[in-house]
């Protein structure tokens, strides 16, 4: 026993915080009192750039670069975020990977649609709201609704809350039904798919619901300021939240902004300077992709970085290049407000006053 205890304080254990592979080791070296450290992959990239010749890639080079790179103290380590920090970044990627699921089956649906019923879609300015979506489960090709019985009709419109207006849209499809140029064979196998993948858009949004509830209680808990800046709601914030952890890992707000991956790259060779440098994309990119829809709202919503974006407007940058600007920007306020922790206030110029 004595002898683990001295191997515990004797023994430094380096690693990277590559997807989700090492959490579980680090939890059971922890528990056992190792002595770990958790370098970025970023990091190790650049020491073995550094001291690599040719280029290599195995586990046991990656291991034996990992431990010079701990051995030489040169690196910063990952920090890591506290048990509720930690549940906002898993809720918010769980969150992003459901609705990039209903995103797959959303167009799978239309990709259906267009097979069987082409002209449905011109019935409703969103197919997959509540009305269409009942529509479809028990209506789903122009023969159903060609051969509407007033009990089938009375069956559909049980669950729709605004029975007259699925009443005219059912009438509107019908008589577009008679002349639809969709297939004619098959139909039972298409039928199938289309009332399955309705039925799994309806399961993950009320799946989507239940994490977004659990991110409100967790962000109650929390009492973060964050919310309280332009742009960013309950969902924006778990993400920023999540993927930031501690805020004073950022010593500057423009360590924040290359953390995001909103930086602009640097090209330089002798006396050639790029004058059209692109976002670097490093980092993550679910803080970058949170940051980037903040300021696209903030960029319309509130003066001050709504007066910002249009003056790079005016200054002839695209609008893509000024939402990318107004993240920048939007990263030195988030740093400001989580480091104070105090609320947002619009700070308009003086000559604006």
């Amino acid at each position: 026993m004595n002898d683990f205890i001295s191997a515990t304080s004797e023994v430094e254990i380096g690693m990277e915080a590559t997807g989700h592979y090492w959490l579980s080791i680090y939890s059971f070296l922890f528990e056992k009192g190792f002595v770990i450290h958790v370098v970025n992959p970023i990091q190790t990239d650049g020491w073995r750039k550094g001291v690599e010749i040719r280029k290599r890639k195995t586990d046991v080079i990656d291991s034996v670069l990992i431990a010079e790179l701990i051995r030489y103290g040169d690196f910063l380590e990952t920090s890591l975020a506290d048990k509720d920090t930690m549940s906002l970044r898993n809720l918010s990627r769980f969150r992003n990977y459901l609705v990039s699921s209903i995103g797959d089956l959303k167009r799978k649906t239309i990709c259906v649609l267009d097979q069987v019923f082409p002209e449905y879609q011109s019935v409703f300015s969103n197919i997959f709201g509540q009305t269409s979506k009942e529509i479809l489960l028990h209506l789903s090709n122009p023969e159903d609704f060609e051969n509407t019985s007033s009990d089938q009709l009375q069956q559909v419109l049980s669950k729709i809350t605004f029975k007259k207006f699925a009443t005219n849209k059912i009438n509107e499809i019908s008589t577009l039904a008679k002349d639809s140029f969709g297939i004619k064979f098959a139909l039972d196998s298409f039928q199938l798919q289309l009332k399955l993948l309705i039925e799994q858009i309806s399961f993950i949004e009320l799946q989507v619901q239940d994490v977004e509830e659990q991110i409100s209680t967790l962000l109650d808990k929390i009492n973060s300021s964050i919310t309280t800046i332009p742009g960013i709601g309950n969902v924006i914030a778990a993400t920023i939240l999540g993927e930031i952890g501690d805020i004073s890992r950022f010593s500057s707000p423009s360590k924040l902004v290359a953390y995001a991956g909103i930086d602009a790259s640097v090209s330089q060779s002798g006396e050639y300077h790029s004058s059209n440098n692109k976002m670097s994309k490093r980092g993550s990119p679910y803080l970058r992709k949170a940051i980037f829809s903040a300021a696209l709202v903030a960029s319309n919503h509130d003066p001050v970085f709504k007066a910002f974006y249009q003056k790079k407007r005016k200054e002839g940058k695209h609008h893509l290049t000024a939402v990318g600007a107004t993240a920048r920007k939007l990263c030195y306020t988030i740093h400001a407000i989580l480091k104070n922790n105090a609320n947002y206030e619009v700070q308009l110029p003086k000559e604006d006053k």
